[in-house]
């Protein structure tokens, strides 16, 4: 029996060895979109113990770990989605793998129990499941507290660990109430008193402001009830506020539920009259892109969402054709990398592929420069140096 207890502990010891020692990676012949303006057109990166030793040209100094050719694919920051409603259930190894298999590899949670979400990145963190790296956040309503009551339910966030609030609703029109203001104060407050980030879903210009006067740090959603003007937008910027797309809300999808030809909106239902509080006539198809845009000219730091809960590639390609309309390549690689980054207070560890940095990349087949469709072709993802999925 001894005999075999030894054994055991050796085939552990073993396994915790091979699991280190696979966070050593050497990957060689790659065009290398930095995401810090710079393009390596054929280089390699060098990564030890899951972080970025060196990203530069031409054949590297000195290999490490487990080699792969890229065989002139383009390796990138592997994707981050800022607000996405997930939750651990029946389905999420499903739905975890299929998020890395579009090049995910952190996920900001947009809300639900934050016991489910911090069970979602227990199960990953245990290698219970494969998955992106999960950043759980806790659901607060404003109607239903008062100031005090608002105050502990933050107070009990932090105690879970929990470092961001979900999307904390304020009404779009007519606007928000002097009540929901002063709940949203008293949160705001708080939160800066216990290290909790606190986002807000301002879907309308007034909402906006005022989500911005009252201190709030991260906005969810762009404005998809009106038109932002240039004198809110920079309103936004000068408070260092940092605002999400999520463009493709309003627009309708195709081949997602059905292919049927019919255009549906997002969770699957007849577009627009399926659109959530919309005007049923569509135009929260063109609000968000233009006010994309009025934003990210005035200054303001302007991330990258999908808030979809179906198909990941699905749903990049979505937010991606429609970005495509209003941003060039290398505008979507700042926005998708350092500024996502930003949006999640994980600047230095994420959105760029330097040194110092988590090695969490892609290697896609194609030049994402070139065009979005070939941010569709994922073949190799790589989360804090270990390859989760390898499809060459």
């Amino acid at each position: 029996m001894k005999k075999r207890t030894l054994t055991i502990q050796a085939c552990l010891m073993l396994g915790a060895v091979a699991s280190l020692s696979a966070q050593d990676l050497t990957i060689t012949n790659a065009r290398i979109i930095v995401a810090n303006g710079t393009v390596i057109e054929r280089g390699s990166i060098v990564v030890r113990a899951g972080k970025i030793v060196s990203a530069a040209s031409g054949a590297p100094s000195a290999a490490t770990g487990r080699s792969i050719d890229a065989k002139g694919m383009t390796a990138m920051p592997g994707f981050i989605d800022a607000h996405r409603h997930i939750n651990t259930g029946p389905n999420e190894k499903a739905q975890m793998q299929a998020l890395l298999e579009a090049g995910y590899t952190t996920i900001l949670s947009g809300g639900g129990p934050a016991e489910g979400n911090i069970t979602l990145r227990d199960h990953i963190e245990k290698g219970l499941i494969n998955g992106p790296r999960i950043i759980p956040s806790g659901s607060l309503r404003l109607n239903n507290n008062t100031p005090e009551m608002a105050r502990a339910e933050i107070r009990k966030m932090a105690e879970l660990g929990i470092k961001f609030t979900g999307e904390i609703a304020l009404t779009p029109v007519p606007g928000p109430s002097e009540k929901e203001i002063e709940v949203l104060k008293a949160v705001v407050d708080e939160a800066k008193k216990v290290g909790i980030m606190v986002q807000v879903h301002a879907v309308s210009s007034r909402a906006m402001v005022a989500a911005v006067e009252a201190g709030v740090p991260l906005l969810v959603h762009l404005p998809n009830k009106d038109w932002v003007s240039k004198e809110d937008a920079k309103k936004v910027a000068a408070a260092g506020v940092k605002v999400l797309g999520t463009v493709g809300f309003g627009s309708p999808v195709f081949g997602v539920f059905a292919d049927d030809n019919k255009a549906r909106f997002r969770d699957g239902k007849a577009w627009p009259e399926g659109i959530v509080d919309g005007v049923r006539l569509g135009e929260e198809a063109g609000y968000m892109p233009v006010n994309a845009r009025t934003v990210w000219d005035a200054g303001a730091i302007l991330g990258y969402c999908t808030d979809t809960t179906y198909d990941p590639k699905a749903g990049l390609d979505h937010e991606l054709k429609i970005l495509n309309v209003m941003f060039s390549m290398p505008d979507l690689i700042r926005m998708m990398g350092p500024n996502t980054a930003s949006y999640i207070q994980m600047s230095d560890q994420l959105g760029t592929l330097e040194a110092g940095k988590l090695a969490d990349l892609i290697l896609v087949d194609g030049n994402p420069l070139e065009g979005y469709w070939n941010w569709l072709k994922t073949k190799v993802v790589v989360k804090g140096g270990v390859i989760v999925v390898d499809k060459r």
